[in-house]
């Protein structure tokens, strides 16, 4: 297996694991160890692990077919819920991967207003298509607009049509868009990119200036989506665009992601009666999957209840305060930065920053440490990335995570004397 592991977030050789499987907030390894899992799957498993109502209805889904390419009733259905639930909705198309969903959200963009160019934020992570492999993990602040390409194999010439611009500065992102404002096809953001959540007025201001110049404002919401509340970051936040990006949470932990807009540019789309050179291209062999789709179906059912969102700002609320209080007991500086659902641990003085550079004062070797030492005890987590909170963590999971914690950092404080 290339790398030896499955994707990106991993854990260190020495602690590494296999899974063999996973009840609601606790995954097992195939050693027979049981661990409170912050992964959760890299932010899918929103509902739990192996959830009764969605495995009833996948495996009901089975019986009766796994994929037709053609329209189905679940992928009807699905599309009329996420058209409700979310604000920016009017239409919707069946994508596979978030990777997808954005590569494919930034060509209707280009191809609505005939403009090149793309504009993102410094640290903003939008998948592993070319376009969005700029800025995205730099080791200092780039030389905006402009950034170095990520991944080998990106083509050069695309630098100039990717702009980036530190998240959060509203000045340097309007003086951006005007600058090249009759270039921009769109600008992408994550709501709440990774951590950093936004600052009063620079979604606004974003939304005015795409407004003004007729440039597609794109919401990455893989992670937010159906996460910070049930119309996501838009409704958390009360700044709609005009197309959106889901995955992760809202299918239950089958791959389906989804795109959702305004009309006038999901109809791109579409090929019905048109030339192939007319339309947006956006097609795949699993889109739109009859099984992903009712397991999607299953979990938004589950997530619309009522005090599903209230549990998960308690139970977050509380993981949060619980570990940033084990760093003042212990002497060590440790912020849970982003929002009480979806939150990074950073060992760093500064409680509140807004922007990519200021999160490169994190202490990686002490959150590695960190890692470690909670893995050992219990506690499934990836250095220096985020903690997922599902609906299945409970109170008695929270204790115990906090005990680990304070075991944890009383560890690491000791190595490090």
């Amino acid at each position: 297996m290339s790398g030896g592991a499955l994707g990106f977030l991993m854990l260190p050789r020495s602690e590494d694991v296999v899974i063999r499987e996973g009840r609601g907030s606790h995954l097992i390894s195939v050693d027979g160890r049981d661990y409170i899992d912050y992964l959760m799957g890299s932010g899918p498993m929103l509902v739990g692990h192996c959830h009764p109502r969605i495995l009833e209805a996948v495996e009901h889904q089975i019986r009766q077919g796994t994929t037709f390419y053609f329209l189905n009733e679940p992928a009807i259905r699905l599309a009329e819920q996420v058209i409700e639930a979310v604000p920016c909705a009017e239409q919707v198309r069946y994508v596979t991967t978030g990777s997808d969903a954005t590569f494919l959200s930034l060509r209707a963009a280009r191809a609505f207003t005939g403009r090149p160019k793309i504009l993102k934020f410094e640290g903003g992570w939008h998948g592993t298509g070319d376009f969005a492999m700029f800025g995205t993990v730099p080791g200092e602040a780039s030389d905006y607009p402009h950034a170095d390409p990520d991944s080998l194999g990106v083509p050069g010439v695309l630098a100039d049509e990717v702009l980036v611009a530190p998240y959060n500065d509203t000045e340097f992102a309007l003086q951006v868009i005007e600058e090249y404002a009759d270039e921009l096809a769109g600008i992408i953001i994550e709501p709440l990119q990774r951590v950093l959540r936004p600052v009063p007025g620079f979604l606004e201001a974003v939304r005015e200036a795409c407004d003004r110049h007729g440039i597609v404002m794109i919401y990455d919401e893989i992670v937010t989506g159906f996460r910070l509340a049930w119309g996501g970051a838009q409704e958390a936040y009360g700044v709609v665009p005009d197309m959106a990006c889901y995955g992760k949470a809202m299918a239950g932990g089958f791959p389906l992601a989804v795109i959702a807009g305004r009309r006038d540019i999901m109809e791109l789309y579409g090929n019905v009666g048109r030339a192939p050179n007319t339309i947006a291209w956006a097609s795949g062999t699993f889109n739109g999957n009859p099984v992903a789709a009712t397991a999607a179906l299953a979990a938004m059912d589950i997530l619309r209840e009522p005090g599903v969102y209230d549990q998960l700002h308690r139970i977050g609320g509380r993981l949060r305060a619980g570990i940033e209080e084990a760093g003042r007991k212990h002497g060590i500086p440790v912020q849970a930065l982003g929002e009480d659902m979806v939150f990074g641990v950073r060992f760093m003085e500064n409680s509140n920053p807004t922007q990519w550079v200021d999160l490169l004062d994190n202490d990686r070797e002490m959150g590695t440490r960190f890692a470690i030492e909670c893995v050992k005890r219990g506690i499934l987590i990836v250095p220096n990335e985020k903690f997922y909170i599902s609906i299945a963590h409970s109170e008695d999971d929270v204790d115990r995570t906090l005990e680990i914690v304070d075991e944890a950092l009383a560890a690491c404080r000791a190595k490090a004397a």
